[in-house]
């Protein structure tokens, strides 16, 4: 593309390939996949300290190699140190003075690095959804790695004990699944949506003209909280999904429901946000 003499605006299409979707290696792999991630030989090795060396050795050769051959002249070493505190903000929303500090660089050098890891599919910059409300949103986005095996590598996990021990699990498993719902509603828009007083929405998706709630809770039995309330009215949602890594799916108001991650992917992902086929079990049937 770089040699080409033409930009072919409007005569082409690009269309992003993810790793392994949990859809495609089944439900039954979800513990495997969530920890090694999407990558095929990552998840396919025949154990964990294979799949642990594959991941070392792809990181190596990703900032060593690949990244210089794209004419991208960042040190490989500058850029590990910044991808690893990024896994440690991971789920949070992005501040650049404690990175741009700690490497010693400026803040905008800081977002450069960002928004580079952010155009090779490494990071996602999950944008903040504000409009004309009275609370005072948060207005900066959140910072999730987009493959949870490049994340746990990252932090050291290397086993399922480690990663249920480590204090980013929760967070691990909110990005992961947030991936796993993008693939599957493949919606026009997403964000989160977070005020300062504490009201929060892990994903607002916008689906032909539709605007869907996605909570992510990693807890056996979600219950429904005041900040989802918030969310429902402020935002004007029609539909409110919480999923957890759960086998039972319940509703908690009218339009509010709990739904395992592994039923949004075994079944129609459109109709669960329809109010189609999760009728199961009932919990609060009290309105919002």
């Amino acid at each position: 593309m770089r040699q080409s003499s033409e930009s072919l605006a409007g005569r082409l299409e690009t269309i992003p390939l993810s790793g392994f979707s949990l859809a495609e290696v089944g439900v039954s792999a979800l513990n495997r996949h969530w920890l090694r991630g999407t990558f095929p030989r990552a998840f396919l090795a025949r154990s964990n300290a294979e799949s642990v060396s594959w991941r070392r050795q792809f990181i190596h050769t990703f900032l060593e190699r690949d990244l210089p051959q794209l004419g991208i002249g960042v040190p490989a070493t500058t850029l590990l140190r910044f991808w690893t505190m990024l896994a440690h903000y991971h789920g949070n929303v992005w501040n650049a003075a404690e990175p741009a500090r700690s490497l010693g660089v400026s803040e905008p050098t800081v977002r450069r690095y960002l928004d580079l890891l952010t155009s090779l599919f490494m990071v996602r910059q999950l944008q903040p959804w504000h409009e004309n409300l009275k609370k005072r949103q948060v207005k900066a986005p959140k910072i999730y790695l987009r493959d949870s095996g490049l994340l746990h590598q990252l932090l050291g996990i290397g086993t399922d004990r480690d990663l249920l021990a480590h204090p980013k699990c929760g967070a691990s498993w909110e990005g992961y699944a947030i991936e796993e719902t993008l693939k599957m509603v493949q919606p026009d828009e997403a964000y989160f949506w977070a005020t300062h007083q504490g009201a929060e929405l892990d994903l607002m998706l916008i689906k032909d003209g539709r605007r869907l709630g996605v909570e992510i809770k990693r807890m056996d039995a979600p219950v429904l909280t005041p900040s989802m309330r918030i969310a429902f009215e402020d935002l004007k949602l029609e539909q409110l999904v919480v999923l957890y890594p759960g086998k039972t799916h319940y509703t908690l108001a009218e339009r509010v429901k709990v739904v395992p991650l592994s039923l949004l992917v075994e079944g129609d992902a459109g109709a669960i946000f329809r109010g189609v086929g999760c009728s199961g079990k009932k919990g609060n049937k009290a309105g919002l």
